[in-house]
């Protein structure tokens, strides 16, 4: 579901919907487990635009599986707001791809939350990390080249911690 040119040097509009009623929690606001879901629905349309999408395992026998992420929540987001998920590739090699996605307000544009990603691709019939097939790793490729000269985020790399003076 991208709706921009996959290798434009700009971050990619990988999915838009809605905040569902169901992802609210007792405090009024989108519940915290719920931003990840969200940012899958992003990352797995980014994964379709490549070629790696629902199909991907039944066609090719490979899938991605997350190896490790980090979420900011920025600003509270409410039930039936519109929401826009961003994603860039900061890099990749020949079994990962690190991913950064921002969701955004779908109408006003402001930062709700952040998502930095890294998947590994697997062989499904060993359940085992395996190389990317060459075309989708000379997409990927193309695809991080575009986003190479875009500033890196702030939030990218940064540990979790309580901060002292």
């Amino acid at each position: 579901m991208i709706s921009t040119d996959l290798f434009a040097s700009e971050p990619l509009e990988a999915f838009r919907g809605h905040i569902k009623p169901e992802w609210i929690d007792f405090n009024g606001h989108m519940n915290v487990g719920y931003y990840v879901v969200a940012f899958d629905l992003g990352s797995m349309a980014f994964l379709d635009a490549v070629g790696m999408g629902y199909t991907y395992p039944e066609r090719r026998g490979g899938s991605t599986f997350g190896l490790e992420m980090h979420v900011t929540y920025d600003r509270e987001i409410h039930q039936d707001d519109p929401y826009v998920i961003h994603t860039r590739v900061l890099d990749c090699d020949q079994k990962r791809i690190h991913m950064y996605h921002e969701m955004r307000h779908g109408t006003e544009g402001w930062l709700a939350a952040t998502n930095e990603i890294i998947t590994m691709h697997i062989n499904m019939k060993g359940r085992r990390s395996a190389p990317f097939p060459d075309d989708i790793m000379e997409t990927l490729n193309k695809i991080k080249d575009a986003h190479a000269n875009l500033p890196i985020p702030s939030g990218v790399g940064r540990k979790i911690g309580i901060r002292r003076k």
